[in-house]
This record gives structure tokens, sequence and C-alpha cells, in this order.
């Protein structure tokens, strides 16, 4: 009685792409097989669509399609010969390295502030409209005011936030610091809003106390009418 013998991972060939298995990578090497270039170019075909329901996450557009022929090309160590609808890759791609990453050289001069603070004080440096750049500035500095109270957990100064903006901007921005604390514009929109909303309610008191005073003064006017 015969006994079948057992292949161990150790004898198999490396598997050259992973996400398709061991089944696909034999038929690519049955294909390998195949002299007739018509018969070749229908089952490639025919495997290629396998490939693609294997990995439905790739999806399905010519991006996709051109990638899962490429990786038939792959798998068969670029090997096979036929007119497929995409140019064959050059076996360089497989060795070629992936463009580093650009990072910025120095570090940021305000750690708790972080990068993006710096961008965007280089844009609003850049804006050519004076109202536009003061208003970047308030943003700017509430968003720095959150982030030092985030990164410290204690409060900080409106006159040293906008040291930090004169200094990392070189000078370039600034903004009247009597009206950041009279109306709180490096505060939250809410604390902002509510003062503003406090200020105008004041002068509406304000009004209505006078409009008394002359309803009063009619009144007196009035009075003293009847009495003559």
């Amino acid at each position: 009685m015969e006994t079948s013998s057992l292949e161990y991972n150790t004898q198999r060939s490396h598997l050259k792409l992973r996400e398709y298995g061991r089944n696909v990578q034999n038929l690519v090497a049955h294909l390998r097989t195949i002299e007739d270039k018509e018969e070749l170019q229908k089952k490639a075909s025919t495997l290629v669509e396998l490939m693609k329901m294997i990995n439905p996450d790739l999806g399905n557009n010519a991006e996709t399609d051109q990638k899962v022929w490429d990786d038939l090309h792959i798998i068969s160590n670029f090997e096979l010969e036929f007119d497929g609808p995409f140019p064959k890759p050059d076996k360089e791609v497989l060795d070629r390295k992936p463009e580093r990453l650009k990072y910025y050289k120095n570090e940021p001069k305000f750690r708790h502030y972080g990068r993006s603070v710096e961008l965007l004080i280089d844009q609003a440096i850049a804006m050519e409209d004076p109202k536009e750049q003061e208003g970047a500035v308030v943003a700017i500095g509430r968003l720095m005011k959150g982030f030092f109270q985030t990164w410290n957990k204690e409060s900080i100064e409106d006159e040293q936030i906008l040291k930090n903006i004169q200094k990392l901007s070189n000078g370039k921005l600034s903004i009247n610091i009597d009206t950041v604390k009279e109306l709180g514009l490096f505060d939250s929109d809410k604390k902002f809003t509510n003062r503003r909303n406090n200020n105008n309610n004041k002068g509406r008191r304000n009004n209505n106390g006078g409009g008394k005073g002359r309803r009063n003064n009619n009144g007196g006017r009035n009075n003293h009418r009847r009495r003559n």
C-alpha cells in the first residue's frame, strides 16, 4: 500500500504575493506551461477575474485592473508573454524604494503650539487685506490659548499669547491688546459672544433709562400746562 507524501511549508516555493494565496500561484505556474498564445491569453484573463474576486476590497476600476494584471506578471516572475490590456511592468519596479517623506528639520519654537500654528501664521502673514489678517490673528490667538491650556493644564495671559504671535511672525503680526482683553478675542466663541451681548445689553439699558427720563420730563411739562 502506497502512502501519500506530505508537503510541508518549508518544502514549498516562496509566495510572491500572499494576498492571492498558493492556489493562484499554482495556477500561474500552470500558465507558464501553456505554449499556445491564444489559449494563454484566454486563461490569463480568466485568472485575473479570479484574482479580483479573491480581493473584492480592491474595487472595480481601471487602476484596479492594471494592478491585478501587474500582480499576475509579478507572480510569474515576469515570464508570461501575452498581449494584455496594459503594458508589462518593468522588473526593476520591485527593487525601487519608495520616496522618503519630507520632514521639517527645525523643531517648532513652541512645542505646545505645534507646527500647524506656525503654518497658520505664515498664511496670515501672506494676507493682503488688513481685516482678514486681523481676523486670522484672533483665530490663531484662540487656537494657541486652547493648545497652551491643554498642554500645561493652566491659564495664560492674553499679553503672552500676543507676544508669542509676534515672535513666531517675526513682528509681522499684531493686534491691539486692549481690544483683545476688552472683548475677550482670544477666548472661546461662546465667551466672546456673551461679552459682546452684555455690552450691547448695557447700551440698551442705558438708552431705555434715558427714555424714561424723557418721558418723565414730558410728563412734567404736561402737568405744568394743566396747572396753567
